[in-house]
C-alpha cells in the first residue's frame, strides 16, 4: 500500500422530529451500556409505531466545540472521472461554506482508491490536487493496494485521525453547498445522537430518493432490488413503508430519530460513534456494511435522519451492475441476517 500525504447548543427552531418506536412482534432494541429504554408513549397523528430509547449522557467534559474539525474520506475503484470531479468541486463548496458559517475550523480529506492501478489512482491525485491546490485542507491518498472493499477502505481512515467528525461519501455524491455546515452543527446541538444521514435527490435532481430504511426483511430487498417494476408497483405501500416514506414525507419536513439502517452513501458521524463502534465491519466485502454499521451506532448512540442536510446521488442498485454485484449483494445479505438476526416477511 502507498500512502500520500500533504502538507452543546439548545434546540433550534422547528416541527418536533419523529421518534421511531417498535412495532408489535418487532424484535426490541438493545440499550446499550449507559442507556436505559425509555417507557411507552403515546404517538401523535403522523408517528410511527416502533421503542423509543433515552441514553444518559456524561457530563460536559469539554468535548467538541463550534468551529470543529472534520475528517472525510473517499473511496474510489475504476471511478467516473467526471462525477468524481463533480463530487470534489461540490465538497471544496461546502468546505468553504461551513468554514464561513463558523462550524468547522480544519479540514482533512483521504482519497482510497481500491483500483489497484497506478494510472487510475495517479488520475485521482492529480483531479484532487489540482481541486484543493489553494483550499487549506490536508489531502492524503491511499493506493497500490488491492480492492480490499468498501467498508474497509474507509476504514484505513477512520481510525486515529482525531477529529471531532468524519464524513464517509461517495465519489458519486454531490454536497449540497450548506451540507456540512448544517449537518455539524445540528450535530452539535444533539450530543446524544451519533450519526446523521441527509436527504438525497437522484442524479438529475428530479425525484427524492429514499436511502433511509426501515430493518430489511428478505422480502422487502428481493422486492426492492430485483423484481420488475409492474410487481413493484403491486407492493408499493409496502415498499414505501420500508422506505420510510410515511415518516420522510410528511409536510412539514423533519427530522427523524433512531434510523434503523442508514446509507453509507453519506454519513457523518461522531467522532466517540465511530470509535465506541470500530466502523465498518471488514467482513463486509460490498453491500450491507452500512446497515450493519447503522445496527450497531444504535446500540451505542443514537441516530438521525437530517432533510436540512441535502445532498444529490448518481448511483445504481446492485442489480443494474450485473452477476458479480448480485452475487456479492447476496452475500453480504446473508452475512448481516446471520450477524443480526432473519426476517422474512
Amino acid at each position: 500500500m502507498t500512502s500520500t500525504r500533504d502538507a452543546p447548543l439548545p434546540p433550534g427552531p422547528g416541527p418536533a422530529p419523529h421518534v421511531l418506536r417498535t412495532t408489535a412482534g418487532a424484535q426490541p432494541v438493545v440499550a446499550a451500556s449507559g442507556a436505559v429504554a425509555a417507557p411507552a408513549q403515546a404517538a401523535d397523528d403522523t408517528a410511527v409505531t416502533l421503542t423509543a430509547r433515552v441514553f444518559e449522557l456524561p457530563p460536559d467534559d469539554g468535548g467538541p466545540r463550534l468551529p470543529s474539525s472534520l475528517q472525510v474520506s473517499i473511496v474510489t475503484y475504476r471511478p467516473d472521472m467526471r462525477l468524481l470531479d463533480r463530487c470534489l468541486r461540490k465538497l471544496l463548496l461546502a468546505i468553504e461554506t461551513a468554514r464561513a458559517d463558523g462550524a468547522v475550523r480544519t479540514v482533512a480529506i483521504a482519497l482510497v482508491d481500491n483500483s489497484a492501478n497506478r494510472v487510475v489512482a495517479g488520475n485521482v491525485i492529480r483531479l484532487t490536487q489540482a481541486r484543493f491546490a489553494d483550499a487549506n485542507v490536508q489531502l492524503a491518498y491511499l493506493h497500490g493496494h488491492a480492492n480490499i472493499g468498501y467498508g474497509a477502505a474507509h476504514n484505513l481512515v477512520l481510525h486515529g485521525s482525531g477529529a471531532d467528525y468524519h464524513l464517509v461519501l461517495n465519489p458519486d455524491v454531490e454536497l449540497a453547498p450548506d451540507a456540512l455546515a448544517v449537518g455539524v452543527r445540528w450535530l452539535a446541538m444533539h450530543p446524544d445522537v451519533g450519526a446523521i444521514a441527509p436527504e438525497v435527490v437522484s442524479g438529475d435532481g428530479e425525484s427524492q430518493e429514499y436511502l433511509c430504511r426501515r430493518y430489511p426483511t428478505v422480502l422487502d430487498l428481493v422486492l426492492r432490488g430485483f423484481a420488475p417494476r409492474f410487481l413493484q408497483r403491486l407492493f408499493h405501500r409496502r415498499l414505501d413503508h420500508y422506505e420510510m416514506r410515511d415518516v420522510i414525507d410528511p409536510d412539514p419536513e423533519r427530522e427523524v430519530i433512531d434510523i434503523p439502517a442508514m446509507s453509507g452513501a453519506c454519513m457523518l458521524v461522531r467522532r466517540s460513534a465511530v470509535d465506541a463502534t470500530g466502523g465498518f465491519d471488514p467482513k463486509f466485502f460490498l453491500y450491507f456494511e452500512d446497515y450493519d454499521w447503522t445496527v450497531r451506532l444504535n446500540r451505542v448512540a443514537r441516530t438521525a435522519y437530517v432533510p436540512a442536510m441535502r445532498i444529490r446521488h448518481h448511483g445504481g442498485g446492485a442489480a443494474r451492475k450485473g452477476l458479480r454485484h448480485i452475487a456479492w449483494f447476496v452475500t453480504s445479505g446473508l452475512r448481516f441476517y446471520r450477524k443480526h438476526g432473519w426476517r422474512w416477511a
